[in-house]
């Protein structure tokens, strides 16, 4: 239909083996970013490129396996979502081509519908706020506050 917005996920298949509640955590991210973590096939390529990885509680590959299995609180939790830099380069050198920036957006946006802020705008002090680009304030707070 003309003006009607679709997503095209991968051919989606979710381990039957997984409980109902992590079925839909796992149809929940594939629905959010468009792209299906069960085709990753964990060769690592992603966390040996990305330039944010040791400030995440765990590393790119990890995080899509834990996704595979429906623990998106674990990502959360390590705030991959938070910390990805969106600079795509696990994207490029993916070679099953997952969007994996996609992916960890989602996640953050999980986050963000859990109502919690994951800054505090009051802390911040007023020299880092006067000396920070405009930009870089914006951004952060765009992306860490619900």
């Amino acid at each position: 239909m003309e003006g009607e917005l679709t997503t095209t996920v991968r051919s989606l298949h979710i381990p039957g083996s997984l409980s109902q509640e992590r079925q839909k955590a796992l149809a929940r991210i594939a629905e959010l970013s468009g792209e299906n973590v069960s085709e990753c096939m964990q060769c690592g390529t992603c966390s040996a490129v990305c330039p944010m990885v040791e400030s995440m509680g765990m590393t790119t590959r990890q995080g899509i396996h834990y996704l595979q299995f429906g623990l998106v609180e674990r990502v959360i939790d390590a705030r991959i979502g938070e910390f990805c830099a969106s600079c795509h380069t696990c994207q490029v050198r993916c070679p099953r081509g997952i969007e994996v920036p996609k992916v960890f957006e989602a996640v953050r946006l999980l986050a963000l519908r859990q109502n919690e802020d994951l800054i505090t705008i009051g802390a911040i002090p007023k020299e880092t706020i006067a000396g920070a680009p405009q930009i870089a304030m914006v951004s952060t707070f765009r992306k860490l506050t619900a």
